[in-house]
């Protein structure tokens, strides 16, 4: 099998995987990093949004084959090395706002939520309630209006 190797969470990492291997299931079953979650496979509920060289991405709907040496993969797991904190901004907004029911769509969320703010920075603006809409994670529990709240007041401190 061909060797895949690439930065996962600022340290390279190398996996002997099959070319088709989607990255999700790479990163679970291979690099034993569980954060993403798998909802759907197909790029809907995004559980599994990460970061992909600072742009959220899903990398169930991503073979390892496209993911270059070079290419950063950052993780929930990775996210506060970020900032050099134990916990990032957005994931210390989701204490304090109390959004976790059942959790499982809250790394994907944080994820997402993270790379819309930064998006929304790069072009020179504050997250507004439009980039909120676009925000399309997947909640079963349906707390969004308190991710929401969590995502503006993440911002505020990032």
């Amino acid at each position: 099998m061909p060797e895949y190797t690439f930065i996962l969470n600022g340290r390279q990492v190398t996996a002997d995987v099959p070319e088709d291997v989607r990255l999700l299931w790479v990163l679970r079953d291979v690099l034993g990093v569980t954060g993403p979650k798998y909802g759907c496979g197909i790029n809907v509920c995004k559980a599994c949004t990460s970061h992909h060289n600072g742009k959220a991405f899903n990398p169930c709907s991503v073979p390892v084959k496209d993911i270059a040496p070079t290419d950063e993969i950052t993780t929930i797991e990775g996210l506060p090395a970020t900032v050099g904190e134990d916990l990032h901004p957005m994931q210390e907004a989701w204490l304090e706002h109390d959004v976790a029911q059942c959790g499982y769509c809250q790394p994907g969320q944080i994820m997402a939520a993270v790379a819309k703010v930064r998006q929304a920075r790069a072009e020179g603006r504050e997250i507004g309630d439009a980039d909120l809409d676009e925000i399309r994670n997947i909640c079963r529990c349906g707390t969004y209006f308190r991710i929401r709240e969590a995502i503006r007041a993440g911002a505020e401190k990032m």
